[in-house]
């Protein structure tokens, strides 16, 4: 369902043409997007794109140039009049912990519960710590956790007021790779359990589409794409969306129809369709998935790179020295560096753009 087709009821978080900045000057401009409630959503992309201005605006940290922002469709941000962050019940995860050293784990999470008698304060950090499964580290201190533990902990806190929004600013970006896996689904699970919504601030890809129902690809703070993860992935809405999300590069082509490209690869069709005019030359997006190896095609492209993965080894072809791309093979078929391989396209999803240089 599209946005202005969805009742506003069942957006909790509506954030609509934004600018804010520093110093009178804007990061971030023109940024619109709704999260439904339940649903975690990602701000997405490189470094300096506006993705953490945009989280301390959310917050309340920050007080925003133009547009607005409403939560349970209440206003809580426009220009010159900021909400408070304390009166926002927002949550928040930062990605050092931000933990009390000499509280326990216990008293950490239960420190926002102050109009909360201590029984049931004592109830409540109970409940939490089992949540997360940290219940029998409870009068532990947080120098004793690993990284992952601390962090639960931090969400336990984050969690504790019953808050309608939780932010989650790079959260497991001190953490190495495999726990930052393991740790992103626990998060989701977590959430998704609780039926709490949140925003979570990342630049890696593999986490935002693991972790989030919705992303937003920033650019030099300019909204390129909200959208599901499939979508960001297999329909992108410009060049840059395409290049940044994924593997893959473009190799050029000429249009022989709506939906129908020839190239050094053949001839390349797909789902969608162009409004060119045939004989436009385009760029035409391959990613590594959509090249199949196959000893029938007379298309043999040289291998001039290769990375071996485990289970897969990620090749680079070269055609010409205007077509390269890479195609991701199950291991067991080793190619050389050198060595001609027959290969087709395979590309359900026809992704081009038309050249512009």
């Amino acid at each position: 369902m599209a946005r202005h087709e969805m009742p506003a009821e069942d957006w909790l978080l509506e954030v609509s043409n934004l600018a804010c900045g520093y110093g009178g000057e804007s990061v971030v401009s023109d940024i619109s997007f709704a999260l439904s409630r339940g649903d975690i959503g990602c701000l997405l992309g490189p470094s300096g794109c506006g993705k953490s201005t945009i989280l301390r605006a959310l917050a309340g940290f920050l007080p925003i140039n133009s547009g607005e922002i409403r939560l349970q469709s209440r206003s809580i941000s426009l220009p010159g009049r900021t909400l408070a962050p304390e009166k926002r019940r927002i949550g928040m995860v930062f990605q050092d912990y931000a933990l009390f050293p000499h509280m326990t784990i216990a008293e950490n999470v239960g420190f926002g519960l102050t109009n909360l008698e201590k029984a049931e304060r004592r109830k409540k950090v109970d409940e939490l710590l089992d949540v997360v499964h940290l219940q029998d580290l409870a009068n532990n201190y947080p120098h004793e956790l690993s990284g992952g533990q601390q962090q639960r902990v931090a969400l336990a806190r984050a969690l504790a007021p019953e808050p309608t929004l939780i932010l989650l600013d790079e959260p497991f970006s001190n953490l190495d790779a495999d726990l930052r896996r393991r740790l992103s689904l626990d998060v989701r699970d977590i959430l998704k359990k609780l039926g709490i919504s949140a925003i979570l601030v990342t630049h890696d890809q593999q986490e935002a589409f693991a972790m989030c129902d919705q992303v937003a690809v920033l650019k030099s703070g300019a909204l390129q794409q909200w959208d599901v993860p499939y979508n960001l992935y297999h329909e992108p809405a410009n060049r840059f969306v395409a290049r940044f999300v994924g593997q893959g590069g473009f190799i050029p082509g000429k249009a022989l129809g709506p939906d129908a490209i020839e190239s050094e690869l053949g001839l390349i069709q797909g789902n969608r369709a162009y409004k060119w005019q045939p004989g436009t030359l385009v760029d035409v997006l391959i990613r590594p998935d959509d090249i199949v190896y196959d000893p029938s095609s007379d298309l043999r492209p040289k291998v001039i790179e290769k990375t071996f993965a485990g289970t897969s080894t990620l090749y680079r072809f070269r055609c010409s020295e205007d077509t390269e791309f890479e195609a991701l093979f199950r291991s067991h078929l080793d190619f050389h560096l050198g060595e001609h391989v027959p290969v087709r396209v395979e590309a359900d999803h026809l992704i081009a753009f038309e050249r512009t240089a």
